[in-house]
């Protein structure tokens, strides 16, 4: 009988047989990697049950602090970009404002007022 290990999101690691016979040849824990992940399972042979996990490495984010620190200048500056932009149209949102204010006027006073809708209810 082998069973199925897996690891992480359903990740078939490996196969293996419980309760193997204690030989000298077979080790009593396997050390497997996830393929996913790259996590490290250690596994006991006799009750094939996960004994510990070791996550993998992370990876770094830039190479060096150079890098790191030229990257956060270049956040900074596109954050104080964006907010002269959001202060430069709240200076313009009143005179928007107006603008759409009057167009929509305009409009209403072309196109008269028919007088109450009908509903359905009144079709009846």
């Amino acid at each position: 009988m082998s069973i199925l290990v897996r690891h992480g999101r359903g990740q078939m690691v490996g196969i293996m047989s419980p309760k193997a016979p204690a030989t000298p040849n077979v080790p009593a824990t396997i050390d497997v990697a996830c393929p996913e992940c790259g996590a490290t399972l250690k596994i006991d042979v006799s009750t094939a049950a996960v004994i510990s996990h070791t996550p993998a490495p992370r990876k770094r984010t830039f190479e060096d602090f150079e890098t790191a620190a030229r990257h956060m200048r270049d956040q900074d500056e596109r954050k104080e970009s964006l907010f002269r932009q959001a202060v430069d149209a709240e200076k313009n949102k009143e005179d928007v404002l107006s603008k759409k204010f009057a167009e929509a006027l305009r409009k209403a006073k072309e196109t008269p007022d028919t007088g109450k809708p009908l509903r359905d209810f009144d079709l009846d």
